[in-house]
C-alpha cells in the first residue's frame, strides 16, 4: 500500500533528536507501526506477537538485559521501539528505569490507554516521555482532489480504508475493523454482559456528536445509569471516542447544557458500529459534517501541540453553537452548515455568542462554500478545506 506522508513524522524525529522518549497512542490501524518503522531505531519489539510478549511476561529481566547489552555494544544510549505496549504495561517501568540511567531512548506505541492508566506503578515523569496521539488521516494528508467530502463522511479516514478505491471494499474493511477492534475493547474491559455492551455500542455510535443522555440510554439498554457512564469511559480509554465538554461559563444564562458529547474517532467506524447504510439523508449528512469538522480541529490541535481546547455551547431553551475553540484566552465560535450558499441567517447564534462573551470577537460558519464569504463585520463563512486557518 502506498505510503502517505504524515504530519506527525517530522515531530517524532525532532523529539528523538532532542534525546526525548515518545509515547505514541492511537487506535489500531491509524498508522503508528508504519510511522515508527520510518524512525531510526536500534531495536524493534512488537508485543502484538504472542511468543514475543509471553517471553517477556515470564521474565521482564530479559528485556532489560537485552537493551543494556545493546547499549554497551553501541557505546551510546540506544533507540528502542516497542509496539502495543499496553499488552505488557510493566514495560513502562522498564522504560523509566533505562531512561533514567541514560541507557535507552524509547518509542512506545499503544492502541489503548486503559491498562496504562490503571497500572499502579507507572510513573513516567513529564519531560522524559513526550506524549503524541496518532489519528486517522487528516484531509491535508491525502490528495483532496481524489476524495469527495461525502466519502470522508461515510467511510472515514483510516489509511487503508481511505486508500481503497471501491466502496464495497471500504465497507468490508470497516466491518472487519469494527468486529476485531471492538471485540478487543470488550475483552480488555472484561465486560461480562456482552449483549448489553453490544447494544450500547450501536446506540453510542448512533448518538455520536449529541450531548449524552445517560438516563435515556440506560432505559433503552436496561442497565444502570452508572453502567452507561462506565461503558463510555471504556470507549474513551480505548481511544474509540473523543470526549468534548460543554462550555458552561456565563453571566447571563442559567440553563446551559452540561452533558459531554462523545464523537467516534472515525466516521467510517461510526457508520458500521451504528449499523447504518451508505445513503444518508441530508440532515444526517449535516450531522456527520459537524462531527467531521470537530475531528479535523482536534487532529490539528494535537499535531501542532497547540494550547487549545474544543467545546460546544448550548442553551437548553435557546441558542447553540456547534463548536467553540478556546485559543490563548480567545473564544472562536464555529457553526457548521451543510450548505454552499451561506447567509447571515446561518450566523444568528454566532452573533448571540459574540455579544455575550468579551473573549469572542469573530465567528465562523464552516460550510461548503468554494471561497471565504464576509457575512458581517464579526462573522465569515469559511470553506471547510480552509478549516486549519483557525488554528494558525
Amino acid at each position: 500500500m502506498k505510503y502517505v506522508s504524515r504530519y506527525i513524522e517530522p515531530l517524532l524525529l525532532a523529539t528523538l533528536k532532542k534525546g526525548k522518549s515518545i509515547l505514541l497512542l492511537g487506535p489500531r490501524q491509524t498508522g503508528k507501526t508504519t510511522v515508527i518503522n520510518r524512525l531510526p531505531f536500534d531495536l524493534f519489539i512488537s508485543l502484538i506477537q504472542p511468543p514475543v510478549r509471553q517471553r517477556y511476561e515470564k521474565n521482564i529481566g530479559l528485556l532489560i538485559g537485552e537493551i543494556e547489552a545493546l547499549a554497551e555494544q553501541e557505546g551510546r544510549p540506544v533507540i528502542v521501539a516497542i509496539d502495543e505496549v499496553q499488552k505488557l504495561p510493566v514495560v513502562m517501568d522498564v522504560a523509566q528505569d533505562l531512561v533514567d540511567r541514560k541507557i535507552a531512548i524509547f518509542v512506545l506505541t499503544g492502541s489503548s490507554a486503559r491498562k496504562l492508566k490503571r497500572h499502579e506503578h507507572i510513573n513516567l515523569l513529564p519531560g522524559r516521555v513526550i506524549p503524541y496521539v496518532m489519528d486517522p488521516l487528516s484531509y491535508p494528508e491525502i490528495d483532496i482532489k481524489k476524495y469527495a467530502l461525502e466519502d470522508l463522511l461515510l467511510y472515514g479516514a483510516l489509511p487503508e480504508v481511505a486508500l481503497t478505491k471501491k466502496p464495497e471494499d471500504k465497507d468490508e474493511l470497516l466491518r472487519a475493523y469494527v468486529s476485531i477492534y471492538l471485540e478487543e475493547v470488550r475483552a480488555e474491559a472484561l465486560i461480562r454482559d456482552l449483549p448489553s455492551f453490544a447494544k450500547f455500542l450501536t446506540l453510542a455510535a448512533s448518538e455520536s456528536g449529541n450531548p449524552v443522555n445517560y438516563l435515556k440510554l440506560s432505559q433503552e439498554i436496561g442497565v444502570a445509569h452508572s453502567t452507561i457512564k462506565s461503558y463510555y469511559q471504556i470507549l474513551d480509554d480505548c481511544l474509540v471516542v473523543e470526549r468534548i465538554e460543554p462550555y458552561t461559563k456565563s453571566s447571563v444564562r442559567k440553563k446551559l447544557q452540561r452533558s459531554q458529547k462523545y464523537i467516534f474517532f472515525d466516521l467510517g467506524v461510526r457508520k458500521v458500529a451504528a449499523e447504518e447504510g451508505n445513503l444518508p439523508k441530508k440532515e444526517t449528512l449535516g450531522k456527520l459534517f459537524e462531527q467531521f469538522v470537530a475531528l479535523e480541529l482536534l487532529k490539528t490541535v494535537r499535531v501542532n501541540k497547540a494550547n487549545m481546547q474544543l467545546y460546544y455551547w448550548r442553551d437548553t431553551d435557546g441558542p447553540e453553537v456547534d463548536w467553540v475553540l478556546s485559543k490563548e484566552g480567545e473564544l472562536i465560535p464555529i457553526e457548521v452548515k451543510w450548505t454552499d450558499s451561506p447567509s447571515l441567517k446561518d450566523a444568528k447564534h454566532l452573533a448571540t455568542f459574540i455579544h455575550e462573551y468579551d473573549e469572542a470577537t469573530h465567528g465562523y460558519v464552516v460550510c461548503r462554500t468554494p471561497r471565504k464569504v464576509k457575512l458581517s463585520d464579526q462573522v465569515d463563512a469559511l470553506p471547510w478545506a480552509e478549516l486549519y486557518n483557525l488554528i494558525g
